[in-house]
């Protein structure tokens, strides 16, 4: 678990204000979840056998002997949410959540046991449109962060019936190869066997490249569905291609499963996972209804987007020392600030050295000097920094003299 320093923290922030942009834009609601959940939500809405609540959860008693888990993902506390408060009597609903997740799990580039996720979730809306635009959505934002070599990889999962026919397929074949299973997945063979499909283990991974497909076994109805949806996608002109071995391994998940890729950090990896998942809100105690949604992990974002980022620096500088000059330096950067002007007021009482080298580190326009002398002569010194690599020897060294009890002379040049 990660400390965000300050000189991280811009980057969270771009990123942050970047989808948060985006969400307005597509006309999405934000929805806040707590951390701490009753650990038998997410037993109930990601499953009992998965690594994830098998391996992964934060668990633990309270003081009152209640099991409680801190929250390994976003979806489960949405709807619990949703139902707690009768959300889902108001209609669809299209809403974005962020913010940390925890999972005992081995930490790598961009993947931690504290880490933090953006995710869509749409309720009550049931159509191949409400799938294409929440993929949409997804491929528009990482387009908007700068992400190259996107990919959308696309399957269907089909209804109840096909994946109890695809079920039943895949236990045969995997009857005859019990042995080359991971013992995970071999205890899985029966309660739950599309969940081997999610197991990390390589041999298993190898052994399923030639398990049979759950596309050959979709009704006329689920094919039909996909077609529709992949015929919206080339109308939007996202590109996308049929990965036949994109599966989820629990009950409640139906008909359209996608994940976005990238190769950008070398070797291809997930950027952005999701799904259908239609009997979720029923499992957990609601009403059947129709919902999707996608997350995408926002450490595994920042190592991909944060060479496109650009950010802002300060206007001003104030360097100042003195009693008398601290004060008035404070006074003149509030009315500056008022003015929409972006002041870094040092405030240190270190040598006017030492304030000057800081002045060039945080990259600032100007630097306003204000000491005993300016305030005896009733100026303000207003020196040019060499931020600006266009700027030429003599303009680098400019200087210009302001009277202190003359801002809007002060604001006029600051902003020239």
């Amino acid at each position: 678990m990660n400390d965000l320093l300050p000189d991280q923290t811009p980057f969270w922030q771009k990123i942050e204000s970047v989808f948060r942009d985006h969400f307005s834009r597509a006309g999405l609601k934000e929805i806040r979840t707590p951390l701490l959940e009753v650990t038998e939500l997410f037993s109930r809405g990601i499953g009992e056998g998965t690594d994830v609540v098998g391996k992964e959860m934060y668990t633990f008693l309270d003081r009152g002997e209640r099991s409680c888990t801190l929250r390994p993902e976003g979806t489960a506390s949405v709807a619990r949410a949703l139902i707690q408060h009768g959300l889902l009597k108001q209609g669809p609903l299209r809403l974005w959540y962020s913010g940390p997740m925890f999972r005992y799990e081995r930490p790598q580039a961009g993947r931690l046991r504290q880490f933090h996720q953006v995710g869509v979730e749409f309720f009550g809306l049931s159509s191949e449109i409400n799938d294409a635009e929440l993929i949409s959505i997804a491929w528009d934002l990482l387009n908007d962060f700068g992400v190259k070599d996107l990919k959308l990889e696309l399957n269907s999962l089909g209804n109840q019936e096909d994946r109890k026919k695809y079920q039943d397929k895949i236990v045969n074949w995997l009857e005859n190869r019990v042995e080359l299973l991971d013992e995970d997945s071999q205890k899985r063979l029966y309660k739950n066997p599309l969940r081997i499909f999610d197991s990390k283990v390589p041999s298993t991974q190898d052994l399923l490249k030639d398990a049979p497909l759950l596309i050959n076994s979709l009704c006329n109805e689920s094919r039909l569905r996909l077609e529709k949806l992949m015929d919206i996608l080339r109308a939007l002109e996202i590109p996308f291609s049929q990965n036949f071995r994109l599966v989820r391994g629990l009950d409640y998940y139906s008909h359209t499963a996608f994940e976005i890729t990238s190769n950008q950090l070398g070797a291809q990896s997930t950027i952005c996972g999701g799904g259908r998942y239609d009997s979720l809100i029923n499992q957990l105690g609601g009403l059947e209804t129709s919902a999707i949604g996608w997350a995408i992990g926002i450490e595994r974002l920042l190592l991909l987007a944060q060479d496109s980022f650009t950010f802002s620096f300060p206007d001003v500088y104030f360097v100042n020392k003195g009693q008398n000059a601290e004060l008035l330096a404070l006074s003149i950067t509030r009315k500056l600030r008022s003015k929409g002007i972006f002041v870094e007021i040092d405030n240190s009482s270190s040598s006017f050295s030492k304030q000057f080298k800081r002045a060039d580190r945080c990259k600032a326009k100007w630097a306003l000097v204000l000491g005993e002398d300016e305030i005896l002569n009733n100026e303000l010194r207003l020196k040019k920094l060499g931020r600006d690599e266009s700027l030429n020897e003599i303009d680098k060294t400019k200087e210009v003299l302001v009277p202190i009890n003359n801002i809007d002379i002060l604001i006029k040049t600051i902003l020239a």
